[in-house]
Formats: C-alpha cells, sequence, structure tokens
C-alpha cells in the first residue's frame, strides 16, 4: 500500500505477471477474490492486476462490472482510484453514475490520502464524456 515516503503501491511482479499472461483463464479467480475479500491491500492489488490485464489486451473484463460494483460505495481511496482506473478502460456505461457518486462524496468529505482518487475518477468520467473513447 503507498505510505507517507511511497506514493505507489508495490506488488509482486512475478504473481502480476502470472495472472497478465493467463488473460481471460485467470478472470474466474479474479472474480472470486474481488467477490469475497474485504480485505484492502488485497483488494487494492487485485484491481492493480486486473489494471494491468486490460493493459495486456485481457477481453470480458466488462462482463465482471457486477462484481466491480461491489466496490462504488468505498471510500478507500486506494480502491477508488483503482476502480475509476478501470472503469475509464472497460466503459460500462453503469460505472458513471457511481464515479460521479464518487467525486462529489470526495469533494464533501476530503481525505488525506497518498493517492488523490479525484484525479483518476475525474478522468475517468471524462473518458466516459469524451467522444474518442465512445465505441
Amino acid at each position: 500500500m503507498p505510505c507517507t515516503n511511497r506514493n505507489y503501491v508495490v506488488v509482486d511482479k512475478n504473481k502480476t505477471d502470472c495472472f497478465v499472461k493467463q488473460k481471460e483463464n485467470a478472470l474466474p479467480y479474479i472474480t472470486d477474490v474481488l467477490t469475497h475479500s474485504n480485505n484492502e491491500t488485497q483488494v487494492t492489488e487485485t484491481l492493480y492486476i486486473l489494471d494491468r490485464m486490460i493493459d495486456a489486451g485481457t477481453k470480458n473484463v466488462d462482463k465482471m462490472y457486477p462484481v466491480l460494483a461491489r466496490f462504488n460505495n468505498t471510500t478507500s481511496p486506494n480502491i477508488q482510484t483503482f476502480l475509476a482506473g478501470i472503469y475509464r478502460k472497460i466503459q460500462v456505461p453503469d460505472a458513471f453514475g457511481p464515479l460521479v457518486k464518487m467525486l462529489i462524496q470526495n469533494s464533501m468529505r476530503p481525505q488525506t490520502a497518498n493517492f488523490d482518487p479525484n484525479e483518476e475518477i475525474g478522468g475517468a468520467i471524462l473518458s466516459y464524456l469524451n467522444p474518442r473513447f465512445r465505441n
């Protein structure tokens, strides 16, 4: 997790690479972790891995929206940051409202954090509005 001396997440590169290489075959495991875990560190790491999987061309991540939506009401800046990044990439229409809600919620109750989730949330909202990102 990020800390005062480091504003980024450190993950196990071998573990991340293993999941990224498996592409769609890894999605059931990722789904299981995100469905059952209440551990912020584990969820953040899993969202990071999923984000890298999207970058590597893994298909059908958009179909995971019902699992990802579990975190739409989180107040964790770490989870919000990675969730917004994933939503920016998969462009599921149902995620737009929760992104706006997160931004408003964070504006009303600012948190001190190593990540500024509002930056990623705002970027995700803008990508929904930008015609270049529409299918």
